[in-house]
């Protein structure tokens, strides 16, 4: 094959995601734990240190697939702005916690330990790490941007979310 043949496929599969992780999925079998993404950009946001507002659980009747996995939504609305661009709310790296991708890996992400920076959701694992991410999070943001496009193609974690139980979704 030529190298212009070479770059023809791997543009396609690009574009197509067929290089793209897995998102992740806990035992609800939801992505983001059955949680609404696009509800956490209506929640108040605290103050770093302090615990964030609860997400909004979804309804398992109202879903979207995206990224080999089914997000669940409070509302139909919700569920239309999520179709319309679901980049904007995803979870970043797939849903993995932000601090384990940069410290290299991939581990499950808390959807009740979250932070929107720059219009972008961010997960991580337990308070603790919570409390080594918001030591420096423009630091680590660094970090886990550089190491994702390396991390990104590597199957997703199938570990529980440590001392965690969703009771999301609903419905």
């Amino acid at each position: 094959m030529t190298r212009f043949a070479l770059t023809i496929v791997a543009a396609i599969s690009l574009a197509h995601g067929a290089l793209a992780g897995e998102q992740y999925v806990d035992e609800t079998g939801f992505a983001a734990s059955g949680f609404d993404v696009v509800a956490y950009f209506d929640l108040p946001q605290n103050p770093v240190g302090q615990p964030q507002t609860a997400p909004v659980p979804g309804d398992r009747a109202i879903t979207a697939d995206h990224n080999g996995a089914t997000f669940a939504f409070s509302s139909q609305a919700n569920r239309d702005a999520f179709l319309a661009d679901p980049a904007k709310y995803v979870p970043q790296y797939d849903g993995h916690c932000a601090y384990g991708v940069a410290k290299g890996g991939k581990v499950p992400g808390n959807p009740t330990l979250w932070r929107i920076i720059d219009g972008k959701l961010y997960l991580n694992i337990t308070k603790n790490v919570v409390g080594f991410w918001e030591e420096d999070i423009a630091g680590n943001l660094n970090l886990s941007d550089g190491n994702w496009p390396d991390i990104d193609p590597n199957p997703a974690s199938t570990a529980t979310i440590p001392q965690w139980s969703s009771q999301a979704p609903q419905g």
